[in-house]
């Protein structure tokens, strides 16, 4: 069996005296807090914006739509997951058409006390509109809320773009860690 290692960086970000108000969305997205799209909605929209993502090869889960359905059912189950940081990013071609799930992310309050975002993601097609900022402000502001004064966030060093993001917004790089990933082809 051939083992893979993926670097990732453990950022972290104060949250006192920041505002984390965001632009307006472009026109045919919608934000969706947690209820309005539930599991199926974060899991779709998981899925859309990792399958075929390195995040896939780091963490298998987000390359299977079951996969990602577990894992949203998961992170919803924990003591401490906190609807006010989870949002749902939704498009919608037409005012008749359905909602289309296709940005994602969720907040925990882990057991130190801190904020830990979840799975910020976007479905290719619909990047580089600053959506990922708006997702990330949106989970920070709902962090504040609940009464955090900490948030941090894992990625992997490869993901440039979002390192880029986080650092924009403050984040700061605080530890490297290296995962083992069995480098098996996993056959769907």
């Amino acid at each position: 069996m051939e083992i893979r290692y993926f670097k990732r960086f453990r950022m972290d970000l104060a949250l006192a005296g920041r505002d984390f108000s965001h632009a307006p969305l472009p026109p045919g997205y919608r934000l969706c807090s947690w209820h309005q799209g539930g599991i199926a909605g974060h899991a779709a929209a998981k899925f859309r914006s990792f399958h075929d993502q390195i995040d896939a090869d780091v963490f298998p889960c987000l390359g299977d739509e079951q996969g990602c359905y577990r894992l949203m059912t998961e992170i919803a189950g924990k003591p401490g997951f906190l609807p006010t940081a989870t949002w749902l990013l939704a498009w919608q071609e037409a005012a008749t058409a359905p909602l289309d799930y296709i940005g994602t992310i969720q907040g925990i309050w882990d057991r130190g006390g801190f904020g830990s975002i979840q799975n910020l993601g976007v479905a290719p097609e619909h990047r580089g509109q600053g959506l990922g900022e708006i997702l990330l402000r949106r989970a920070l502001a709902g962090f504040q809320q609940e009464g955090l004064g900490r948030v941090f966030l894992e990625v992997t060093a490869e993901n440039l773009v979002a390192i880029h993001l986080y650092e924009q917004l403050g984040f700061s790089r605080v530890r490297t860690s290296y995962k083992a990933v069995d480098a098996e082809p996993v056959l769907k």
